[in-house]
């Protein structure tokens, strides 16, 4: 148990039992499939707790020039890099820090190969393709949805691939099931079956949520088996980014007022659901509050309220088994993923510290955040 006393407020706070659990299935579903799994940093890039991962994971997949960089300078690998279009003024930095570029269309691969084609040893270059199938319901994470901007349809390519297209990847989950993913390798081999005998990779993107309790963890291991019996001439690498720290943290917050308008009473506190949980507010996704029940069924049932301006800044009824006070502490589950990443500083709101709970029951606190970081964005 986390001794909150220890941890300023508002706090991220990943305990490094639960991270290396996770971690340590990852590698196990690696090892057992003889496939590669890497970290997706648009989900996680807490880059101080990278020494715990590399003792797992040796690579990481980037979405951009930043993450890229953090990839080579930080996590200690090159990364494998896609975006949905690339700049001429960061590839060639963006090629400094990468083992694996993947184009989204052809015209960027075409652009850009030239400048690739002299670093060909050391750099893959792949393409992302679109199966047209995906089970993902909330459209804003769709990948696959009509009109979508990502990937290439099986009717756009060519019989024979470009020179220097070494490989596919193609990302159509998010939070997903294995029986997701057969479905979603059966579509993806009845539409691209003859192009992966001129590959040498296959990347079957992230939304693998494997460290869920629920999860069929052998069903997956025999998916990937038989995948690797079918084309046993593809490296088959996955980057599933919520699977690494699901379940693994928390971010803890303070009540600082309570207001009642026509009924409702709204516990306000210091953070923000539009700043600090955006997902609350864009999925929207309900994350579970410790020691509360989503709904109005009880006595003491309150609405939690961000500090910032935006109307919208609250989530949910929350039924309690005490009035709440200022001072008290929420707790919200499962922060780690999606969050710290999509942070800002809207309103000049506070950013929580984000801090490390060790496997010897210490504190470790990573990052406090002053006036100068707001400050200095806006500079």
């Amino acid at each position: 148990m986390i001794d909150f006393s220890q941890f300023p407020s508002p706090c991220y706070i990943m305990e490094e039992e639960l991270l290396r659990k996770n971690l340590s299935l990852i590698k196990s579903v690696a090892d057992s499939a003889n496939v590669e799994i890497i970290l997706a940093f648009k989900s996680f890039a807490m880059w101080r707790s990278f020494p715990i991962f590399r003792e797992y994971v040796n690579h990481s997949t980037a979405s951009s020039l930043y993450e890229a960089r953090l990839a080579f300078e930080e996590f200690g690998s090159r990364a494998h890099t896609y975006s949905p279009a690339y700049t001429e003024d960061e590839f060639s930095e963006i090629m400094r820090c990468s083992s694996h570029i993947t184009f989204n269309s052809l015209s960027q691969f075409d652009r850009f190969y030239p400048y690739v084609k002299g670093h060909s040893e050391t750099i893959a270059c792949g393409i992302r393709v679109n199966p047209e199938y995906s089970e993902v319901e909330t459209e804003l994470y769709n990948p696959c949805a009509p009109g979508t901007r990502f990937g290439i349809t099986a009717d756009l390519l060519p019989e024979e691939l470009p020179e220097g297209v070494e490989g596919f990847h193609c990302h159509c989950h998010c939070e997903s099931s294995s029986y997701e993913l057969e479905r979603t390798l059966q579509r993806l081999e009845q539409k691209f079956a003859k192009w992966l005998p001129q590959l040498k990779w296959l990347n079957l993107g992230g939304g693998h949520l494997m460290t869920r309790k629920d999860y069929d963890v052998n069903h997956l291991i025999e998916l990937l088996k038989g995948l690797k019996q079918r084309y046993p001439h593809l490296h088959i690498i996955l980057e599933p980014g919520s699977a690494f720290t699901w379940q693994t943290g928390v971010l803890t917050s303070q009540v600082v007022d309570v207001v009642e308008s026509r009924g409702i009473k709204t516990a306000i506190l210091n953070i923000s659901f539009t700043c600090h949980m955006p997902d609350c507010l864009e999925m929207p996704y309900q994350p579970e509050v410790r020691g509360a029940k989503q709904g109005n069924d009880g006595e003491f049932v309150y609405r939690l309220g961000g500090n910032s301006c935006l109307s919208g800044d609250y989530m949910g009824m929350w039924s309690f088994d005490h009035e709440l006070k200022i001072g008290d502490r929420i707790v919200f589950e499962d922060m780690i993923h999606y969050t710290m990443v999509k942070t800002n500083m809207f309103n000049g709101i506070h950013h929580p510290a984000i801090a490390l709970w060790t496997e010897e029951k210490k504190p470790v606190i990573y990052k406090k955040f002053f006036y100068e970081d707001y400050r200095n964005r806006m500079s």
